[in-house]
């Protein structure tokens, strides 16, 4: 080898030296703008997450009014998200104002470190048969558990710090929702672009196309939305509207509870029942007949509406849905109430499908194919 070929040598390595500097250099520059950019986006995460989610809830209604409207899509973007709107600032709000005075109270009734329990109503001991019986114990357990609680009350001052951040942050979780639905109002006609982008990206990460993420996706989003999230929501609405009216105590944070547990698909069952009790034993027989009849019809409701709504059933585990819950709670507030269980059930579907590697017929996701 003579000088000559020694000195090209030296030169390509020396390119490609510089060659690797540069590319190591746009890449460093390139993590740097995206993880600016998480900083930046971090604190809408929620809301846009959540935006997307009903975005792709509400497709097939926008689409379905799109065209019955003559094909006018931003007609259609605007009714739906009015319509939204609508619905969130009227009962949706009055609930949430509820819940936080509701929650206020129980925050100074701990603080106070003065514990009532409320003794029996004397109409008590005058019902057949179990009056008697029934008036004694609710009366020995009331003394009883008003001592017991005076013992733990130093113990509890230290939740009204906990309650009181739930509070406020029930609040913005409010402006969140309502940032969030004028969002999707402004996705929603560019549905079928995004739809094209993302199968692109998928395309390139997934280049095989055997599954079809998206379509599972979508379906997941739909089915958690509608059928799990949905019917709690309106469980959780009429619920509430039916407290109110008969003046239940706390009625919004029973509503609340209401929600939560219809989320984790525990059901109404442990809120309402006390509920019906307490009718039965403070209002007249005509009203306690009313208000048991509504509130059975709604705990049993969710028997109707879930296979109305649950287009292809939900396969996700519930301790999934509890999971994301907790978790969604404990890092975003009231919005990551809704937006974890979906995020998660959306992350297990998709592991579970690439896992067995086969297929996926996801139904109900065609409405958002370009």
């Amino acid at each position: 080898m003579d000088a000559g070929d020694t000195h090209s040598i030296l030169r390509r390595r020396e390119r490609s030296g510089d060659e690797v500097i540069q590319i190591a250099i746009r890449l460093g520059l390139l993590a740097f703008l995206i993880y600016w950019s998480y900083i930046l986006l971090r604190p809408f995460v929620p809301i846009l997450v959540w935006a997307s989610v009903l975005a792709v809830a509400l497709y097939p209604a926008y689409d379905w009014l799109s065209v019955h409207l003559g094909h006018r899509p931003r007609i259609a973007a605007v009714t739906i998200t009015v319509v939204m709107l609508a619905v969130f600032l009227g009962p949706a709000a009055w609930l949430g104002i509820g819940l936080v005075e509701g929650l206020r109270s129980m925050s100074d009734y701990l603080s106070s470190g003065e514990v009532r329990i409320p003794a029996p109503p004397v109409r008590v001991e005058d019902w057949p048969f179990i009056g008697q019986p029934l008036y004694e114990f609710w009366t020995q357990a009331s003394l009883n558990l008003e001592a017991a609680f005076r013992q733990i009350a130093p113990y509890l001052k230290p939740l009204t710090g906990v309650i009181l951040a739930f509070a406020g942050s029930a609040g913005t979780g409010t402006l969140k929702f309502l940032v969030s639905v004028a969002i999707a109002g402004f996705l929603l006609p560019s549905g079928p672009r995004i739809v094209a982008a993302i199968r692109k990206m998928l395309v390139r990460i997934v280049p095989d196309g055997k599954t079809d993420f998206l379509a599972l996706a979508v379906a997941t989003i739909r089915t958690v939305t509608q059928g799990v999230i949905g019917v709690a929501v309106v469980q959780s609405l009429l619920a509430g509207a039916g407290m109110k009216m008969v003046g239940v105590p706390h009625a919004g944070v029973l509503a609340f509870a209401v929600l939560v547990l219809g989320i984790v698909q525990v059901g109404s069952a442990p809120i309402l029942l006390p509920v019906i009790i307490w009718v039965w034993m403070v209002k007249e027989a005509g009203t306690a007949v009313l208000i048991t009849i509504f509130l059975i019809l709604v705990g049993l409701s969710d028997n109707v509406l879930k296979p109305l709504l649950m287009g292809r059933g939900l396969s996700t585990p519930v301790i999934v849905i509890f999971v994301g819950v907790l978790g969604g709670t404990l890092a975003h507030g009231i919005v990551g109430l809704f937006v974890g269980p979906i995020i998660l059930a959306v992350a297990w579907e998709l592991l579970m499908a690439w896992s067995r590697n086969e297929p996926v017929s996801a139904g109900g996701a065609g409405e958002l194919d370009p």
